[in-house]
């Protein structure tokens, strides 16, 4: 008596083949196989001759030998496994016997899901902390991602358990979208991957057929002839799909909650009201209407006094009460009553509950209610490497992040307001159509409008409004002047402070900053940054406060004393003093990049005769150099070691970048006190700014300073050049020397 079964986890390889059980089969799926008997003697051999064949066909396979009663308790251990055998399906061999595990598998997860259903959902935690959630992913796992093809195995295992109706028609018709996608990518891959990355959407969304129509800018009709062959159409369609799947498991395990907490009272099982807040109780665990709130005129701000109170109470709102409120509550009158406001301004702080809970209203309708710009909004694409939320979920999260800076600022409303705000200007090109959401136009100041518009609507007063305004138009200054501008320039610090204006604003700034970055994705924030930036502050602080710009630091007492060459290494920074003598900046530059230190700051200077440059730098893969060997290197740099400047140029050379876009030229003409601001856009490479520097020293020029700020895989380097404004052919001739060195 022996039998084959296709299964998920036959044993001890849970998780894949499942959807072959199925016959949901993929491109590029792998084999699950268990080998069922009934204490055969040789049953080894026999299993030998089954799998050899199917590893020379090249296929992956995993597989058991089990009998009935060994397959039955692996499952009671693994519920992994468990529900791996739900989805078995009998293959070759005795029926019977396939059969018998088959239905006493299920009858035993009939029977025992509810007490086995809290350790399944602390599996699905754990997987869901470590990939995520699709629905807001950039570059999610369709399989493995909260609201992925994992989770309706799940949902599945729960419906099957008679638990609650789980899979209902339009879960399973996001489970087919999320299959076909699947099946495309590993179609244009051309193997097995589950990753949707950005460099293969657009293949895989020309595969499913997918045009995209764009929005108006304001979330209204798609414009006529705006079709397009576009992965964001494939991102939005996945983002949807995984909303729906993450929704319906949201409400499983509420039911399978329920379930557990009806048993454990026994009796009558009936459950008491609590009132969390005005109109709004709590009943089996989650946030219902009172009774006195459902009246033949709701009040239009209900809706979002119930969104306050769960993510203060970090308890989901109930389906019908959602359900509710998506059909009767009527819509919010312009400008707010306060009591809307104030019940925005309570969700928006709420902390940790503000997601789940404006998911939840997102799910019913009720943020396009609130905010009809948030149609524009919904799982739009960020087109930038160090995203990795789509830009609804970003606004979001930014207003989380922002909520641990309240006590940071005046004005903690306008904070969480303007977090939600600041990125609305993404996805509109510059004549208010709707575009890519990293569209060349200035989001910033296309957002400030529209964000000043809301702020009036939703009921705030002028003034705060055109606050919020300007918080939206300014959200990006604070950064870009810390890591592309030196900081100890009058000038630099002059026009922040003339931009801000005054205290107050600078701290809404610096918070929402700060708030931003988190939210963004670790790539967007770093010690050196947040250094920058916090100096920044400090400075147009003082200047703010006193009227009166901070004089430049003085240079380190010890290099501007004792012997040369002079060579101190700190934390991240590295200084070095020598004869003066042009070239000295490229060569400490040539000699960090040789021992693979990234170079975020430098400055130059000449003091009674000798020259001071000062780095800071980081390791550019994560690994300190050897501070002995990069002192001697330094050393012998400086003073012309021939077989040191040798290695340099030997590295520099090797190193190009591989950047697609041209390198580009920018000249500022009144953005530093005595210099002369040039900006160089390239692709970011090892060695990059030995050779920038090299080329500008060859041209003639001194640098007394530069900023070097990585944006990706790009660089904005910019660089102070001593003098006045050059000719144009002087600045022609300085642009081809940059152009070539890079």
């Amino acid at each position: 008596m022996v039998g084959v079964l296709l299964s998920r986890s036959g044993g001890g390889c849970a998780g894949r083949g499942r959807g072959l059980g199925r016959r949901e089969c993929a491109p590029y799926g792998d084999l699950d196989l268990v080998l069922l008997h009934a204490g055969l003697p040789g049953i080894e051999e026999l299993a030998a001759s089954l799998w050899y064949p199917v590893w020379d066909a090249g296929l992956r396979l995993d597989h058991s030998v089990r009998t009935v009663a060994e397959a039955l308790s692996v499952a009671q251990d693994d519920v992994k496994v468990a529900l791996g055998l739900l989805d078995a399906r009998y293959l070759a061999g005795d029926r019977a016997l396939a059969d018998q595990l088959i239905g006493t598998a299920t009858d035993h997860w009939r029977r025992t899901a509810v007490r086995r259903l809290p350790r399944l959902r602390e599996i699905t935690t754990a997987r869901w902390a470590t990939h995520g959630e699709l629905a807001f992913l950039l570059e999610g796992d369709l399989k493995e991602a909260a609201g992925g093809l994992r989770d309706v195995g799940i949902l599945r295992a729960i419906a099957t358990a008679g638990v609650t109706d789980a899979l209902r028609p339009a879960v399973l018709a996001a489970h087919r979208r999320l299959l076909d996608t699947r099946d495309a990518l590993h179609q244009q891959v051309g193997r097995r991957v589950d990753r949707l990355v950005a460099q293969e959407r657009d293949g895989v969304a020309k595969l499913l057929g997918l045009r995209q129509l764009q929005p108006g800018a304001s979330g209204a009709a798609p414009r006529p002839g705006a079709a397009m062959d576009d992965g964001d159409a494939l991102l939005r369609r996945v983002a949807g799909d995984a909303r729906t799947v993450s929704h319906a498991l949201d409400d499983a395990w509420r039911a399978a909650d329920r379930l557990r907490s009806g048993r454990r009272r026994g009796g009558d099982g009936r459950s008491v009201r609590r009132p969390v807040a005005r109109d709004v109780v709590e009943h089996d665990g989650e946030l219902v209407l009172a009774r006195t709130a459902i009246g033949a005129r709701p009040d239009p701000s209900l809706s979002l006094r119930v969104a306050a109170a769960a993510a203060v109470t970090r308890l989901p709102i109930a389906r019908a009460t959602c359900e509710w409120l998506a059909a009767y509550c009527p819509p919010l009158p312009a400008p707010w009553p306060p009591a809307a406001l104030a019940a925005l301004i309570t969700l928006l702080g709420a902390g940790p509950g503000l997601v789940p809970a404006w998911e939840t209203c997102d799910r019913y309708g009720l943020v396009d209610r609130w905010l009809p710009e948030w149609t524009r909004l919904r799982s739009l694409p960020q087109h930038n490497p160090v995203h990795r939320f789509t830009l609804d979920r970003h606004l979001v999260q930014t207003a989380y992040e922002a909520s641990r800076h309240t006590r940071d600022v005046d004005r903690p409303d306008l904070l969480l307001l303007g977090a939600l705000l600041h990125d609305i200007g993404k996805g509109l090109a510059a004549d208010g159509a709707a575009g890519r959401a990293d569209t060349r136009a200035d989001h910033s100041a296309l957002g400030a409008p529209l964000a000043e518009a809301v702020a009036t609507r939703i009921g705030l007063p002028e003034a705060e409004a055109a606050l919020i305004g300007t918080l939206v138009r300014l959200h990006l200054l604070l950064p870009e002047v810390a890591t592309r501008r030196d900081l100890s320039d009058p000038k630099t610090v002059a026009g922040v402070a003339a931009q801000v204006g005054d205290t107050t604003t600078l701290d809404l700034l610096y918070a929402l900053v700060r708030a931003d970055a988190a939210a963004t994705g670790p790539a967007a924030w770093s010690d050196w940054k947040g250094r920058l930036v916090a100096e920044l502050v400090a400075r147009v602080r003082t200047a703010l406060d006193t009227g009166v710009v901070p004089s430049p630091p003085a240079p380190d007492p010890a290099l501007v004393a004792g012997p040369l060459p002079v060579v101190h290494l700190g934390e991240d920074r590295v200084s070095v003093a020598a004869a003066d003598r042009r070239g000295l900046l490229a060569t400490v530059a040539g000699c960090l990049a040789l021992h693979r230190l990234e170079v975020i700051s430098a400055d130059a200077a000449t003091v009674d005769g000798r020259a001071l440059v000062e780095c800071r730098v980081q390791p550019r893969y994560g690994l300190a150099p050897d501070p002995v060997a990069l002192t001697a290197d330094l050393r012998r740099a400086v003073g012309g070691d021939v077989s040191v400047i040798q290695r340099l140029r030997g590295r520099a050379l090797a190193a190009r970048g591989q950047g697609t876009a041209a390198p580009r030229v920018v000249w500022h003409r009144d953005a530093a006190t005595d210099a002369v601001l040039l900006e160089l856009r390239a692709a970011d490479a090892a060695g990059l700014l030995y050779r920038v520097t090299c080329a500008l020293d060859e041209a003639g020029v001194q640098v007394r300073a530069a900023r070097i700020a990585t944006l990706g895989g790009d660089v904005v380097d910019a660089f102070y050049l001593v003098g006045g404004w050059p000719p144009t052919a002087t600045r022609h001739r300085i642009e081809s020397a940059l152009l070539a060195a890079v």
